[in-house]
């Protein structure tokens, strides 16, 4: 079976839209499509700086898969305010088999583009990405 990595490009708006997120802190979230007519991944779905972890939850599907970041805002047991970069590749079982494999072989090429992910996820149901699971990782 040839590579569906290898042809999958990148639309320019998701390596901008991440930069934003990162230094500018314009969004708090970010959700990424394949888009498989034209062999690309693109920018789904924004979250403003306010937007709530429920929030960014709730604006994935529930039976297809997904590629998204998030700023995690946190406190640390030395009161100090962090943030740190989430990647969460969301698969749910629900969703078909083809497209979780296209998304699993396009993962790590398309991860590559966003630099300075600081934390990867890989989630299957909504309990494997709760909050206390980003608090968790994110300590």
């Amino acid at each position: 079976m040839a590579n569906s990595a290898s042809g999958m490009a990148v639309n320019d708006d998701c390596k901008l839209m991440f930069l934003e997120l990162k230094a500018k802190r314009n969004h708090r979230f970010i959700v990424f499509k394949i888009d498989e007519k034209i062999q690309q991944v693109m920018v789904e779905k924004m979250g403003s700086p306010q937007a709530s972890y429920d929030e960014f939850t709730s604006s994935l599907p529930p039976n297809e898969c997904r590629y998204a970041v998030f700023d995690f805002d946190f406190t640390t047991d030395e009161n100090c305010q962090k943030s740190k970069i989430f990647f969460i590749a969301w698969s749910p079982d629900t969703s078909k088999v083809r497209q979780k494999m296209l998304y699993a072989s396009s993962k790590d090429r398309f991860k590559r583009e966003l630099d300075g992910i600081q934390v990867e996820l890989q989630a299957t149901d909504p309990s494997e990405m709760s909050l206390d699971i980003v608090k968790g990782r994110a300590l």
